[in-house]
């Protein structure tokens, strides 16, 4: 009898990440004041942790080996992007609108079919997707019935349309 491959439980999930940081006030200030997080408790002046809804935390920022240090380079191996997804697109429509406001670089903006993604990077370089999922029933499908994902162009000024609607 042929052994089954292990597969990890259908209910798990990314829990939190930890970034490495140059200066604390200076993440705290864009995910907290512009993203919206919530600080939730700092280890002195070396690290600090916030989440969105009162959990422990998503994102632990530290400076504990990057202290007023430069960014890694885009071009080394490492993290790409923390993905972090919204309820709904109205809550991406009001991120976005927020990072407009306060005149926050954008680096790229998707439809994946699946999702919309906006693209940036935070004051350390680290990339930074925030998203909203479409229902599962309206992901397409390629023949076979396999998800269908792309990129395309996202119109901005549509999902701003958003927050105006509703």
């Amino acid at each position: 009898m042929e052994e089954k491959k292990y597969k990890i439980p259908d209910q798990t999930r990314i829990g939190h990440i930890h970034l490495k940081v140059a200066d604390i006030q200076r993440s705290l200030d864009f995910y907290c004041d512009i993203l919206g997080f919530e600080l939730i408790t700092t280890y002195g002046l070396e690290a600090a942790f916030i989440s969105a809804g009162g959990y422990h935390h998503h994102i632990g920022l530290n400076t504990w080996q990057s202290k007023n240090r430069p960014p890694a380079p885009k071009d080394n191996a490492g993290l790409f992007h923390t993905a972090i997804l919204y309820p709904t697109r109205k809550d991406l429509a009001t991120a976005l609108n927020r990072l407009l406001e306060a005149n926050w670089p954008l680096s790229g903006a998707a439809d994946h079919g699946v999702s919309e993604a906006i693209y940036l990077d935070d004051p350390d370089e680290n990339g930074v997707e925030l998203y909203w999922d479409r229902p599962k029933d309206k992901w397409p499908k390629n023949l076979d019935g396999s998800i269908q994902m792309y990129t395309r162009a996202l119109d901005l000024q549509d999902l701003i349309s958003e927050i105006k609607e509703h």
